[in-house]
């Protein structure tokens, strides 16, 4: 289940791509009309509040700077995971440990499913 901490930060996201896509088209300073006028393009109604925050963080900055930045934080987080452990099973484990594996690629699979819309879209 998603916490709705991470919720509010995926639903800012859309104000933040269609800056970027603002900024992409050619436009390094993007209003608030621009953006909603981007999002108005695939149905979605801006909330100003939120609108005009992105605005303000993002005004006067390089964004190529700041997603290098970013990238940079992100290579510096750990990605969940450690090496697996060596098996030292015999012929006897062998098979328990296949069934375990089986097990494991079904609960990731499925669990990959679910996550993959999360329930809604970008721009939903």
């Amino acid at each position: 289940m998603i916490r709705y901490s991470v919720l509010r930060k995926i639903i800012k996201m859309r104000y933040v791509a269609a800056y970027l896509l603002a900024a992409l088209g050619g436009n390094n300073s993007p209003s608030s009309d621009d953006i909603k006028k981007i999002l108005g393009s695939v149905g979605i109604e801006a909330e100003d509040d939120k609108l005009n925050k992105v605005i303000s963080e993002l005004k006067g900055k390089n964004l190529e700077e700041l997603i290098a930045e970013g990238n940079g934080k992100l290579a510096s987080m750990p990605s969940g995971g450690a090496a697996p452990a060596a098996s030292g099973g015999g012929a006897a484990a062998g098979g328990a440990a296949e069934e375990e594996k089986k097990e494991e690629a079904k609960k990731e699979e499925s669990d990959s499913e679910s996550d993959d819309d999360m329930g809604f879209g970008l721009f939903d």
